[in-house]
């Protein structure tokens, strides 16, 4: 299979298995546990920007959980892999996409997504915050992330529907204690947005019409 390659910064992504990195994997623990159950029992597909533990959780059936490794990032973990991802078309449930995506552009990906989703299908992207002052601790990492207006616009490209608000995650700047209250919310250094798979329905048939057949009368 063809290598898996960013288009841009793809030594960006080891970052997330730093000390600095870390945190915002484990605050996502707990939504990815809940993303991948979601559409259960069909099959889900886990995308990640690192390799880490397994998600605190009741094993599910019929996943999927790849992570980007090498210096020209190949797909690896319940198997080997590049793209196109080794998967038929629409037989996926639910997607994680874990920061897979902030370090380029990553169109080929999504819409490899979005080909393996089932119709009605989700997908839960997680993505650095641009706006959270946490921002500073990747600033030399090479991170190239989008606001959530702008993630909804490449989602709508490959034909996914963006669905609710921006959900955000993690730090706003320290990790070793609890933030406090007072930081509104949409300055946690992740944000998660979903979307959906829709496909337009079949035209239904016209009803028959009823008709009343009536015997020839005798010559």
């Amino acid at each position: 299979m063809p290598a898996f390659a960013f288009t841009r910064q793809p030594d960006a992504l080891p970052w997330f298995g730093t000390k600095r990195g870390a945190p915002l994997l484990e605050a996502e623990q707990a939504l990815i546990a809940q993303a991948l159950a979601s559409r259960a029992p069909q099959p889900w597909l886990w995308l990640s920007a690192a390799a880490g533990e397994s998600t605190p959780m009741t094993p599910l059936p019929r996943g999927l959980r790849l992570h980007a490794t090498g210096a020209a990032p190949s797909l690896t973990g319940s198997v080997r892999c590049g793209l196109p991802l080794p998967l038929p078309t629409e037989a996926i449930g639910s997607i994680v996409v874990q920061h897979l995506l902030d370090a380029g552009q990553g169109d080929d990906l999504l819409e490899e997504c979005a080909r393996v989703l089932e119709p009605g299908g989700r997908l839960w992207l997680f993505t650095v915050n641009p706006f959270s002052p946490y921002r500073l601790r990747w600033r030399r990492a090479g991170l190239q992330p989008l606001d959530a207006t702008g993630w909804r616009l490449r989602l709508r490209e490959v034909g996914l529907q963006p669905l609710g608000d921006a959900r955000y995650l993690g730090p706003v700047w320290r990790t070793a204690r609890p933030q406090a209250s007072r930081w509104p919310p949409q300055l946690r250094a992740v944000c998660v947005l979903q979307a959906e798979k829709r496909v337009a329905g079949l035209i239904p048939p016209a009803p028959a019409t009823a008709r009343t057949w009536r015997a020839a009368a005798p010559a």
